[in-house]
């Protein structure tokens, strides 16, 4: 795959644009891709015990990501989701204050807007004790727990930010899901301030990391 993180970007939304893998909104290039089987990597996520016990769940805003939003409300979970670019903190969406057959418009961003409330982080802590766990979108992942984004930095960002509000630890867990063909064998190029990967839900498996192992051991925490 080579070192460098923007050719390794290349190549994840090349083959899944030309492996017919990408799905609206198209070229996934520069995004965080969407794909062909989303809903099953979400089913995947959503069968793990982490998410069962998980009671506040936070999840990125893109496209692939939707269909666990709309899970973590159907199961009456609080659903924060971080606004586009944080450009207007977060937003907090209390699923037994919405109405049920609202809770798909929900789970988009524009729905997550109007029937949500945008929280500044360090008003988070109001709401919520902490975030029991972190799912984030990905371009690829490695076996090892590394992650690469579109680029920007933004989950890594996000993280720190909880992190510093005390809603967010080394002990929480965090997962993605991804097409199997977004999940690389070799280790990503990764950076001192990176957050690791615990947990990958694909359309067929469910991997925990090495990260994920040693978190689960020195944290306490039975992943699947």
């Amino acid at each position: 795959m080579g070192n460098d993180k923007e050719s390794i970007r290349m190549k994840i939304w090349r083959l899944m644009e030309e492996e017919g893998i990408a799905a609206f909104p198209r070229p996934v290039y520069h995004r965080i891709p969407n794909f062909k089987g989303s809903r099953e990597a979400a089913e995947k996520l959503v069968s793990t015990n982490i998410y069962r016990v998980a009671r506040v769940v936070k999840v990125n805003p893109d496209a692939p990501q939707r269909p666990v939003r709309y899970k973590v409300l159907r199961d009456g979970k609080l659903l924060i989701m971080p606004t586009p670019r944080l450009r207007g903190g977060f937003l907090v969406l209390d699923p037994s204050k919405i109405p049920g057959s609202y809770l798909s418009k929900a789970s988009t961003i524009k729905g997550a807007f109007s029937l949500g409330i945008e929280v500044p982080a360090e008003k988070l802590v109001d709401i919520v004790e902490r975030i029991d766990l972190i799912v984030e979108g990905s371009v690829a992942v490695d076996l090892n727990g590394g992650r690469l984004g579109k680029g920007e930095g933004y989950g890594d960002k996000e993280f720190d930010i909880l992190s510093r509000v005390g809603l967010v630890s080394q002990c929480t867990p965090v997962a993605t899901t991804v097409h199997d063909v977004q999940v690389v064998n070799k280790p990503l190029p990764q950076e001192p301030h990176d957050a690791k990967v615990s947990l990958i839900a694909t359309p067929t498996r469910v991997i925990v990391t090495e990260h994920g192992r040693r978190q689960s051991e020195a944290c306490g925490l039975t992943l699947v």
